[in-house]
C-alpha cells in the first residue's frame, strides 16, 4: 500500500519539516522508497535536505500545471548515504500557485489528479505543508491517505490544533473525500521536560485526543542538534548518529511501516 502522509499544522515553527525529514530517513533506513514533496513557498525542505534552490520549472508548481506530462521533478537526497529518498522541491513560485488554485475548477484536487494520472512508485509520499490552512494544505488533504499533526506544547499551539481539527472535519465533508484521510496522530514537538507547561500539556493532550479517538505519539524532544543538522542539510541520523532524540521517531515510523 502506498501511504501519502500530509504533515499539517497551522502554526509556524511546530516542527513540520523536522518531522517530515526524519520520518523520510527513518523509513528509508527500513528499505522503503520515500518521496518528499515541499508544498511550502519558503522551501524549507531544500535547506533541510542540503539542496540548491530550484528553478520554478523544477518545483512542485510544474506538477500542478494543466500541461504536466508526468515528468516528476524529483531530486535524490543524501546520496552519499542512502539511495531511496527523493524530493520534489518547493519555493516562492508556490505563492502564485496558491492564488491560482482558488480559481481553478479542480484546484483542491490537482495534486491528487497528478498522482492518479501519473503515479509514483514510492511506498511513502510525505507532503510538507506550509503553516496555514489555505489552498496548499487543502490540496494536500485531498491527495493524502493519512495526516499527522505536529504541535508545540504551548497553549496557543494547542488551541490552534483544535481549529485545525475543525478545518479537517469540515473539508473532508465539503470535498467529499472517499475514503477519508485518516488522522494517524498528533506528535508533540520541541518537548522540554524542564518546563512545567510542557510537562502538563504532554500529559493532558493525549487524554483529550483519546476522547476523540485520536492517537498521540511520543514527544519529540527539544534539541539544538536538530537546527545544527538542518544547517548541514542532513537528518540527525547522519549528523549525530548516536543522539538519543532519534529514538523519539521510532514509534511513528513503525506505525507507518506497518500500514505499508
Amino acid at each position: 500500500m502506498q501511504i501519502r502522509l500530509a504533515v499539517i499544522s497551522n502554526a509556524g515553527g511546530s516542527g513540520k519539516t523536522t518531522l517530515s525529514v526524519h520520518l523520510a530517513y527513518e523509513l528509508a533506513k527500513r528499505r522503503f522508497k520515500v518521496a518528499l514533496m515541499d508544498l511550502d513557498p519558503q522551501g524549507s525542505l531544500t535547506l533541510f535536505c542540503g539542496l540548491t534552490p530550484p528553478e520554478p520549472e523544477q518545483t512542485l508548481a510544474a506538477v500542478l500545471n494543466d500541461n504536466f506530462d508526468g515528468s516528476w521533478p524529483l531530486i535524490p537526497c543524501w546520496t552519499n548515504h542512502i539511495d531511496n529518498v527523493a524530493i520534489c522541491q518547493g519555493g516562492m513560485i508556490l505563492t502564485q500557485t496558491a492564488d491560482e488554485l482558488v480559481l481553478h475548477k479542480r484546484g483542491a484536487y490537482l495534486l491528487d489528479d497528478s498522482l492518479t494520472d501519473q503515479p509514483l512508485e514510492h511506498d511513502l509520499i510525505i507532503f510538507d505543508c506550509p503553516a496555514t490552512l489555505g489552498p496548499l494544505p487543502l490540496m494536500a488533504l485531498a491527495a493524502c491517505t493519512h495526516i499527522v499533526v505536529p504541535v508545540q506544547l504551548e497553549p496557543k499551539s494547542v488551541q490552534g490544533a483544535a481549529r485545525l481539527l475543525e478545518w479537517y472535519y469540515y473539508h473532508i465533508r465539503h470535498l467529499r473525500l472517499k475514503p477519508q484521510p485518516e488522522i494517524l496522530g498528533f506528535v508533540p514537538c520541541q518537548y522540554d521536560r524542564k518546563r512545567a507547561v510542557h510537562r502538563q500539556l504532554n500529559q493532558s493532550l493525549p487524554l483529550e485526543l483519546e476522547q476523540m479517538g485520536i492517537r498521540t505519539f511520543p514527544a519529540i524532544r527539544n534539541s539544538t542538534e536538530f537546527a545544527n543538522a538542518s544547517g548541514q542539510g542532513l537528518p540527525l541520523h547522519l549528523h549525530r548518529p548516536s543522539h538519543s532524540a532519534l529514538a523519539d521517531f521510532k514509534e511513528i515510523a513503525s506505525s507507518l511501516a506497518s500500514i505499508i
